[in-house]
């Protein structure tokens, strides 16, 4: 549902997007080879289905969702490297697959899989490139640069060639080179994938850093929650090509399908079994057991628990937000649990 707001407020807005891909299947073995060859078969596969949303200017928004749920070639929609098969998309008043020169200078996208600096060069020379073709003038790029480096802390890496530099190292130049021309609207695919957890943090700093200045609309997919705590108070969570949820991360914990932990110490051991008649049994290691169950019934499920039960302890707390979105991915109810919690 799209919501209300004016025109000039958004700057990205995806409505009804789809996009469908034509896949050829084929058999195993030289004669699956040639009948496919021969006479292709082939099927229609979506990736996205209709899916509608919109940004503001300066939102920091998470998009969630399982691997295959979308998330991907959603962003590459939106950043015009994918045309949709319909709907439509439209990022600072432009239309994206048109990929022009306006349009590309006030957009990003940074995927922490995929790399545009030059291997076998200095990052340094890959950042002047960048500068050639987004007309940035000497006087901003050192502006830009000595910014990037108070946050980053870029010295004695710049000079050093791209193949040499570590995963970290590389990744902070990746998004220096990125954001070169200072883009409004920034699409961050997994930014931190396969970081340790420092510089985890240092990405989400310079990110947030980032946003505080120029306020940039900022669109974040990441399996790493902590990205998303940190950065995101509303989230977008995509399944099987279809959006389930847009609101407050908070709300997820608050509406109505939200669920609480109960976190049991028992005196006597009970089996799986006997505790999954007051909830969803999470774990049971020995006498210690962890439990989900209706924030609406955690009353009446914790007091049942008690009777029956010979209880050393109970704690009821909000589950993990990465349990919260694995039983929204699970959730047969798609299409009624997209909500306007914000």
């Amino acid at each position: 549902m799209m919501s209300n707001r004016s025109d000039p407020d958004i700057t990205v807005r995806a409505d009804h997007l789809r996009k469908a891909y034509t896949v050829t299947e084929k058999e195993a073995g030289f004669l699956g080879s040639l009948r496919a060859f021969v006479r292709p078969k082939t099927r229609t596969v979506e990736a996205v289905r209709g899916v509608s949303f919109e940004l503001t200017g300066g939102e920091m928004v998470g998009f969630l969702g399982p691997n295959g749920a979308g998330k991907t070639t959603t962003l590459k929609m939106l950043s015009g490297l994918l045309h949709p098969s319909g709907g439509a998309a439209s990022v600072q008043g432009h239309t994206p697959q048109k990929r022009e020169a306006a349009f590309l200078k006030q957009i990003t996208l940074v995927m922490g899989q995929k790399q545009q600096l030059i291997w076998d060069l200095p990052a340094q020379d890959s950042f002047l490139v960048n500068q050639a073709i987004y007309e940035i003038s000497d006087s901003d790029y050192k502006a830009t640069m000595r910014e990037f480096d108070e946050v980053l802390d870029l010295s004695g890496i710049l000079s050093k060639q791209v193949r040499k530099l570590s995963l970290g190292e590389r990744m902070k130049c990746e998004l220096a080179a990125a954001l070169l021309h200072r883009p409004k609207v920034l699409f961050l695919d997994e930014p931190t994938i396969g970081l340790d957890v420092n510089m985890q943090e240092r990405i989400r700093e310079f990110v947030r850093e980032y946003n505080a200045r120029f306020g940039a609309t900022v669109m974040l997919t990441s399996h790493y929650m902590a990205d998303v705590t940190a950065l995101c108070q509303r989230i977008l969570v995509i399944d099987g090509g279809e959006l389930v949820f847009d609101g407050d991360l908070a709300g997820l914990t608050t509406g109505p399908d939200a669920r609480k932990t109960v976190r049991l110490q028992l005196s006597r051991p009970a089996t799986a079994e006997e505790l999954a008649r007051y909830g969803e049994v999470v774990r049971l290691d020995g006498l210690d057991a962890e439990l989900t169950v209706p924030r609406s019934e955690v009353s009446a499920r914790a007091a049942a628990l008690l009777t029956h039960f010979e209880v050393a302890d109970l704690t009821v707390e909000d589950p993990p937000i990465e349990q919260v979105i694995g039983q929204l991915f699970r959730s047969e109810k798609k299409p009624e649990l997209v909500k306007e919690l914000a």
